[in-house]
């Protein structure tokens, strides 16, 4: 008998910072596959508020439960390529809104033309994650009461290292 091949998915995104509709993709998305990688996209053309470094850390430290997640960070190539280059067979992505879906398709045919094998699974998060982004939390920071508001869109430990930023940049 042929030992049964991994299944291994990569979710990646830029996490900047990560948000409870990420915890909610990752925790949906560990449970499907043998091992999920959690893959920090870094693009060094667009401004990050959080190094690579930081991202892990939370990404880490909000997926400590999960033993099959495995955080990493990739550049200059292209997602599907990434997967295929860490053996995985599945992307996985989300949809919040009809223009994602749109995107996410489109994306989906440019990735079998590059890499047939890979498939790409699509998850619909609860309405109560999807309208949350990790730019829509940045630019919840800093009018009064941000901090009440902001608390309920991030896992814990991404809330605690927000503020942590903020009182130590005196923000």
């Amino acid at each position: 008998m042929k030992p049964r091949r991994i299944r291994r998915a990569v979710y990646a995104g830029s996490f900047d910072p990560p948000t409870n509709g990420h915890l909610w993709m990752i925790r949906e998305a560990q449970a499907l596959f043998d091992e999920l990688v959690v893959a920090i996209g870094v693009n060094p053309e667009k401004k990050s508020t959080y190094s690579t470094e930081e991202r892990k850390t939370m990404l880490r430290d909000i997926t400590r439960n999960f033993p099959n997640v495995k955080i990493a960070a990739f550049e200059n190539q292209f997602l599907v390529n990434y997967a295929k280059g860490i053996g995985a067979d599945y992307i996985v992505r989300g949809i919040r809104t009809g223009s994602d879906y749109e995107y996410e398709r489109s994306m989906r045919y440019i990735n079998h033309d590059l890499q047939p094998s890979i498939a790409t699974v699509l998850l619909m998060p609860p309405r109560e994650y999807a309208e949350v982004s990790s730019t829509m939390v940045k630019g919840m920071v800093g009018p009064k009461d941000w901090q009440e508001v902001i608390k309920r869109y991030v896992p814990t430990p991404v809330y605690e290292k927000i503020m942590q930023d903020h009182i130590y940049s005196g923000r």
